[in-house]
């Protein structure tokens, strides 16, 4: 098998259909719940509404409680640990609330939010120098554990191999394949070309797809 990250041949569609399939219900499974205290933390901040645009601000409240999960579950794709998961969450909410007359209505505010947290993240590696690049796979397999149930066994081998993927990779993949944003509104949250996210997508899917053992699903007959 290549190395986690390395050029692979190209997917048929019934492949590439079946993995995406695999990502979005994996990924599903860790962001089933709203944690209570970030819930509460943005209450709260609504609760302090008393200007002239307290209604739009209230939208704004409710939109945040809304696209929580996705934020979540990003956050887990990047942080060590559920906790500092959610402390990045937490964060992000309070950044965001502070800086949400720059959202420009009509325009993505998932991937707006996904910036913000992104953006966080990064700083504070670069504050405690800590290393970014996870090329075993270990801390990102600790992320988060699935189930132990049956039916769930599947979809931990699937959040455990793609854990052994290039950070880079992992995180174009989960923006994509998970949470669907677009190539080019995955590059806009990254700040790269959208060209270099299409490698990264292409390359992760390729060597996902042999680790897992489903290049061996045949396109259905016509």
């Amino acid at each position: 098998m290549a190395e986690p990250g390395a050029p692979g041949a190209a997917l048929t569609a019934a492949v590439r259909d079946h993995l995406g399939a695999q990502l979005r219900e994996t990924y599903a499974r860790l962001i089933e719940e709203r944690p209570a205290h970030l819930v509460a933390l943005i209450e709260r901040l609504t609760t302090l509404l008393d200007g002239q645009d307290a209604a739009s601000e209230s939208r704004f409240g409710k939109d945040l409680i809304e696209v929580l999960p996705a934020l979540r579950a990003f956050a887990l794709s990047l942080a060590v640990s559920p906790a500092r998961a959610d402390d990045l969450v937490q964060e992000t909410l309070l950044k965001a609330w502070a800086n949400r007359n720059r959202f420009q209505p009509g325009t993505n505010f998932t991937a707006w939010l996904f910036t913000i947290l992104r953006n966080q993240f990064y700083s504070e590696i670069r504050k405690h120098r800590r290393e970014v690049e996870d090329v075993d796979g270990a801390a990102a397999s600790a992320l988060v554990s699935l189930p132990d149930q049956v039916e769930h066994i599947a979809l931990q081998n699937v959040w455990a191999t793609m854990a052994k993927l290039p950070a880079a990779q992992r995180e174009a993949l989960i923006l994509v394949g998970a949470q669907g944003l677009t190539y080019e509104a995955a590059a806009a949250v990254i700040g790269c070309q959208t060209g270099t996210v299409k490698s990264r997508v292409s390359r992760a899917r390729a060597w996902l797809t042999e680790a897992l053992g489903l290049d061996r699903i045949e396109q259905p007959s016509l």
